[in-house]
């Protein structure tokens, strides 16, 4: 149970996540880039399965040490993991945004906009519930989404998570990322709990 008045707090960690990994990869690629978080859901992990699919995506997840616990993951298709790759790589070297792979290149840029994404979006976290929050090293995965779920979840089948729509703007290309967030809710909770609205 969690004090109605403190609902807000979710729009300002989605808020605060969303700016701090904008200004983040801005910082990082010189992209002008925006992240919009349009919805927030809670919803059963099961039904997470089913909505993430089969579908072959990029994954990225990373565990939080310190309360709230658990993981966040950020999704997205392979086209726009290209097209991230392609802006922060610009003239500097190989892409090809029509192949099926990914070259080394594309690879390595991936790999650092979800390190980037990532510890932002928990920094960015930590800053609206006043504390810091320990972090793992990012997981990369490339395959089915529900795959990537199921190796997150682990045994935690009946718990709930966030879900996050959002939008991520960077050169001129809009790219759809879902951000799912699996905290250990009885601590989000009691951290919400203790902040002053």
């Amino acid at each position: 149970m969690i004090d109605i008045r403190k609902l807000s707090i979710f729009n300002k960690m989605a808020k605060e996540g969303g700016n701090t990994v904008a200004s983040h990869m801005s910082q990082m690629t010189g992209m002008d880039t925006e992240m919009e978080i349009t919805k927030i859901n809670f919803i059963d992990v099961p039904d997470i399965l089913k909505h993430v699919g089969d579908e072959r995506q990029i994954g990225i997840y990373i565990e939080m040490k310190e309360p709230p616990h658990g993981h966040v993951l950020f999704l997205f298709s392979s086209r726009s993991a290209k097209n991230l790759a392609a802006g922060m790589i610009g003239d500097m070297g190989d892409t090809n945004p029509n192949a099926d792979g990914f070259t080394e290149m594309e690879k390595s840029a991936i790999q650092e906009i979800g390190n980037i994404m990532t510890s932002a979006f928990i920094d960015g976290w930590a800053n609206v519930l006043e504390t810091t929050i320990d972090m793992g090293t990012p997981n990369f995965t490339f395959g089915p989404g529900s795959g990537t779920v199921k190796e997150i979840i682990g045994d935690r089948e009946n718990d709930m998570a966030l879900m996050f729509d959002s939008r991520v703007h960077a050169q001129d290309e809009d790219i759809d990322v879902k951000v799912y967030t699996f905290p250990k809710l009885d601590e989000l909770v009691s951290l919400m709990q203790e902040l002053e609205v």
